[in-house]
């Protein structure tokens, strides 16, 4: 995938190194000021973003010319299902298909990892990701965790 000569890359890394803080900081602001009422990410995780290591799960950052523009990740849920958490993408490279190659590489670290099933939540302010949820297979289906931000659920067979 290019842009103008761009160089695409999505590269596995440790959820709480620099880069994947960066992301996650950059993702959780943009939640707060999307989400009526803000967002504290503390609220939302049922676990700590380090179950999205190795050897459990898979976190990935997307790199645009050397900067990192995107990340998500998957964790073991139970057996057989993985969770995709924190799935994003800066705004100013939005629109290049970035999201749909992300999505597929955190869908084949999921098989990777020996998962069958993918679930995730998303919140109603998020249209963006539910149009894609929904346009690469993902089916809705009812709500399987207490995340107090979250609205939609979906899942896929891998």
């Amino acid at each position: 995938m290019t842009r103008n000569a761009s160089i695409i890359s999505i590269e596995p890394a440790a959820p709480d190194s620099p880069e994947a803080a960066a992301c996650l900081n950059a993702y959780f602001t943009e939640l707060a000021t999307r989400f009526e009422g803000g967002f504290d990410p503390e609220a939302g995780a049922a676990s700590p973003d380090t179950a999205m290591a190795p050897p459990a799960g898979a976190f990935l950052i997307a790199w645009l010319d050397g900067r990192a523009v995107g990340c998500g990740g998957v964790k073991l849920l139970e057996p057989g299902i993985g969770e995709i958490k924190r799935m994003w993408i800066a705004p100013d490279v939005r629109g290049i298909g970035l999201s749909r190659h992300l999505l597929g590489a955190i869908e084949d670290a999921a098989r990777d990892l020996g998962f069958i099933t993918v679930r995730l939540d998303t919140n109603r302010t998020l249209i963006e990701a539910r149009a894609l949820y929904a346009k690469t297979g993902y089916v809705e289906i009812t709500r399987y965790n207490d995340n107090p931000y979250a609205d939609h659920f979906f899942e896929k067979t891998l």
